[in-house]
């Protein structure tokens, strides 16, 4: 197994100074927790449990986020650029507060999944929110929803339905994978 600061080693740094770092570190390098299942097509990953909690997080906390702040403003006066006092103060109400938090929560949880899977993975969990948020709005906020609306959330969660049935994680590409070897087989100095 190659040393695990390889990357900065190539570059001249001195082990001593890396491994001082390693405990630290080796948290946030660790191993990805998904594995290739080879179906014949193509290869497909098998996602873990906690994946499923994180995509889950990445669903749910931008639309309960988004929702929370549209309860928020609309509890407020109309708020200008001119005057920003008043939308410093709107950030601290309980509503946009909690909805800040929870669209915290969302970015946490979607820079994760983005370490472990595609953008073209993830972005369709984010896309499916818009269902979850017209739903919000509707039998929360109390907000009409027009019949071509509810169609567009129809054909959201047909293409969700689509991309979910692909791999999470696309085979890279060949010229980086070499590079990456490179560095791997260089010896450590």
């Amino acid at each position: 197994m190659p040393h695990p600061f390889a990357f900065f080693l190539a570059k001249g740094w001195e082990t001593s100074t890396l491994d001082s770092f390693a405990p630290t570190i080796s948290l946030f390098l660790r191993s990805s927790t998904y594995t290739l299942q080879d179906t014949g097509f193509m290869a497909h990953t098998k996602l873990q449990p906690r994946q499923y909690l994180i995509l889950g997080l990445v669903a749910i906390c931008a639309p309960l986020g988004d929702t929370c702040l549209s309860r928020g403003m609309t509890r407020l006066p109309p708020i200008s650029l001119d005057h920003p006092g008043t939308l410093i103060a709107a950030v601290f109400t309980p509503w946009i507060a909690f909805g800040i938090a929870l669209l915290i929560g969302f970015f946490a949880s979607y820079l994760t999944a983005l370490s472990w899977a595609d953008l073209t993975f993830v972005l369709p969990a984010t896309a499916f929110g818009n269902v979850i948020v017209a739903f919000l709005a509707r039998f929360w906020l109390n907000e009409p929803i027009s019949l071509e609306r509810w169609a567009g959330i129809v054909l959201i969660t047909l293409g969700v339905s689509f991309v979910a049935q692909g791999p999470s994680l696309t085979e890279k590409q060949a010229p980086a994978t070499r590079a990456r070897q490179r560095i791997e087989q260089e010896p450590v100095r």
